[in-house]
């Protein structure tokens, strides 16, 4: 497919869905429709948890920060994905690229770091009730959270800025519809071994390490649940635990497959939606788990509903 012969050499070419121009008119739709109900599902969530009191407890702090990382996330990369879908122009300029990277980069790696903080969370609440309020005290909280921000953002500083410094000779073809990392070392005109090492080293950090907190965490919520014997409890634990593990099997379970698996196991396309998946559908899909799983939420955004109607 032709590219617009007006691109500034310094710009980029983000490919993406170019080779499948047939489906760029619906993607334009769906992404545009999901980009609207993720403003409007994390805005209402941040909104509720901040202003209803009943919500103002650890679970609630954590889910917050991740509806507006998911609110972040989505607005650094669908309204430039958008401007690309509705025309022949597939660029990005160098600028536009860099930040695109740093900040998507570090909203996702926040949030990897963020959903294990959630699940160890969801442990102490579960395992631990009597000792809730006093582990997870408010200082603790805002101290975990600024530890999920620090390993992003110290993430991002590393890879964004080694990988950006990579000499490309010219190549400007990114094959995506976003800047990141693997896509711009593809871009280079070096021996990029000791890229592909340490992007290999910081998908374990950040993806399988984890991945793997998180399963001691509900093995042991499992097992603490397992030997009470009321209905009840059985209940408010899967309510409690069910919504985030859903979360994290969604956000996780794309992101490994495109970070993880070998290239040669899914093609450029499969690629192309997974990620369009992890950054797009799943930050529209987590309020709508939160809210339709949660019986505190519903509660809430009902009194909220009811205030603004009798004011």
């Amino acid at each position: 497919m032709e590219q617009n012969n007006e691109t500034s050499e310094g710009d980029f070419i983000l490919l993406g869905f170019s080779d499948q121009p047939q489906l760029e008119a619906i993607l334009f739709v769906v992404i545009l429709i999901s980009y609207l109900l993720t403003l409007l599902g994390n805005t209402a969530i941040i909104l509720v948890s901040c202003l209803d009191s009943k919500l103002h407890t650890p679970m609630y702090f954590f889910l917050t920060n991740l509806s507006f990382l998911d609110l972040c996330l989505a607005t650094s990369i669908v309204p430039q994905l958008l401007w690309n879908l509705q025309g022949p122009a597939k660029t990005i300029t160098s600028t536009g690229c860099a930040i695109q990277l740093y900040v998507s980069l570090s909203l996702g790696s926040t949030e990897c770091v963020l959903l294990t903080i959630m699940a160890f969370d969801r442990y102490v609440a579960v395992c631990r009730p009597l000792n809730y309020t006093s582990v997870m005290h408010p200082s603790f909280c805002k101290s975990l959270a600024g530890i999920a921000w620090l390993c992003g953002v110290g993430n991002t500083l590393i890879q964004g800025t080694i990988t950006l410094r990579l000499p490309r000779c010219g190549h400007h073809r990114v094959h995506n519809f976003l800047c990141k990392v693997p896509a711009m070392i593809n871009l280079a005109c070096i021996d990029i071994h000791t890229n592909e090492v340490q992007l290999f080293v910081a998908t374990l950090v950040l993806l399988l390490l984890p991945v793997a907190l998180i399963l001691v965490s509900y093995g042991f919520i499992v097992q603490a649940v397992s030997k009470i014997k009321s209905l009840q409890t059985w209940r408010r634990a899967l309510g409690t635990c069910g919504s985030h593990l859903l979360v994290v099997s969604l956000f996780f379970g794309t992101s490994s497959a495109v970070y993880i698996q070998p290239k040669r196991f899914y093609g450029h396309s499969q690629r192309e939606f997974l990620t369009l998946f992890y950054t797009v559908v799943t930050p529209t899909l987590n309020p709508l788990i939160y809210t339709l799983r949660n019986k505190d939420v519903k509660g809430a955004l009902r009194r909220m509903l009811r205030i603004e109607q009798n004011s």
